[in-house]
């Protein structure tokens, strides 16, 4: 409406009509150039909220509405930061709220469900930060929600984003490996050992909030990976431990065995107790192999030109942005590789399997 009334306004004070009907196309383009999209933070929880919080910052083309979090004074930080309305009481203000076009959903993720679910019915786009769901029945629920709402979803899997991953993807497509036999991927950082989870974060190291300790935390990122790559996945199971008990009985490390529908045989190590993670990623086939080691990516392949594995293979497609910004990208119309929920509901499943398997010493199928 503000728009409109200052066109008007504008028409109205130009003594020739046809010189301000000349005028308007470029009105318009200012219009159009300037305009934002509306967002709001639903849960503040999650300890990528700084960096989600700055990045919307630093975007000239997104306003932030409303901050909102069960906790005040965690809604009033981040009001703040962003000169906004904080909410504590409900997000209903935000459901309600027609120029909110979309919702960043950082909360605790026992509290997905309910804000995901009010988030598709009042029809806004969401990102969701990971994992979708505490159990699989929950996020299979959620993912049906925003399906049925036909809103645009995605979630932080961002290393999707990562060159080696998007080269070795179409490498293994192309069948470039030949037969695969096996994979592995690991995701480790020293988080348990450095206290990270000591303040701020807490709730991250308690499964009744988070629905998983170390292994979980940080497996899902490659657990997307290997199944991003190699496609669903029949049976799982692990074996996950407390390694140095800084978070009570909350699991910091893991390994899980994963076998796809495929055939191929995958294991993926993931924790909070690791200080150095230098190997992130080996397939291996009967005509390739390739290793991602110290960041670098190792390739060999009979049927690539110069694919010898001797040097770090350079020949990477470009990286697309991260998925906060493929993700307001799309609310603006923008064709961004989005995350479906049903996919990030299918990772939770195949992580609940491990654990499962875990406890019970044995293989579960998905």
């Amino acid at each position: 409406m503000k728009n409109q009334l200052s066109r008007r306004d504008f028409v109205k004070s130009t003594a020739v009509i046809g010189a301000a009907a000349a005028m308007m196309p470029s009105i318009m383009v200012n219009a159009q150039e300037t305009a934002k999209t509306t967002i709001a933070f639903v849960g503040c929880a999650h300890i990528h909220t700084p960096d989600f919080m700055n990045k919307m910052k630093e975007r000239e083309d997104v306003k932030v509405k409303y901050c909102f979090d069960h906790k005040n004074e965690r809604a009033e930080k981040w009001a703040k930061f962003h000169s906004c309305e904080a909410l504590s009481d409900s997000p209903e203000k935000i459901w309600n709220d027609p120029e909110v076009q979309a919702v960043v959903i950082c909360s605790e993720t026992n509290l997905h469900r309910p804000l995901v679910e009010g988030a598709a019915k009042a029809k806004k786009h969401a990102f969701i930060e990971k994992p979708l769901g505490i159990s699989a029945k929950d996020s299979y629920a959620m993912a049906d929600a925003l399906n049925k709402a036909g809103v645009l979803f995605t979630t932080g899997y961002f290393m999707r984003t990562d060159p080696k991953h998007l080269f070795l993807r179409e490498q293994v497509a192309n069948g470039a490996f030949g037969k695969i036999t096996r994979a592995s991927a690991w995701n480790c950082h020293s988080g348990s050992l450095g206290h990270w989870f000591d303040t701020d974060w807490r709730w991250m190291a308690d499964v009744k909030q988070s629905g998983c300790g170390g292994f979980g935390d940080l497996g899902t990122h490659m657990l997307d990976i290997l199944m991003w790559i190699f496609g669903g996945v029949e049976k799982a199971t692990a074996d996950i431990q407390v390694a140095v008990g800084n978070y009570e009985d909350t699991d910091e490390m893991g390994q899980g065995l994963i076998r796809f529908k495929s055939g191929v045989s995958a294991t993926l190590t993931a924790g909070w107790v690791d200080i150095e993670c230098p190997v992130t990623l080996i397939i291996s086939g009967t005509e390739g192999h390739a290793i991602i080691d110290r960041g670098d990516l190792y390739f060999r392949s009979k049927k690539v030109e110069g694919a010898d594995g001797r040097e770090p293979w350079k020949k990477l497609p470009k990286s697309p942005v991260v998925p906060i910004h493929q993700f307001i990208n799309a609310v603006q119309g923008k064709d961004e590789p989005l995350v479906k929920p049903t996919e990030a509901a299918d990772r939770v499943a195949v992580m609940e399997a491990m654990y499962k398997g875990s406890k019970k010493n044995t293989w579960v199928k998905i």
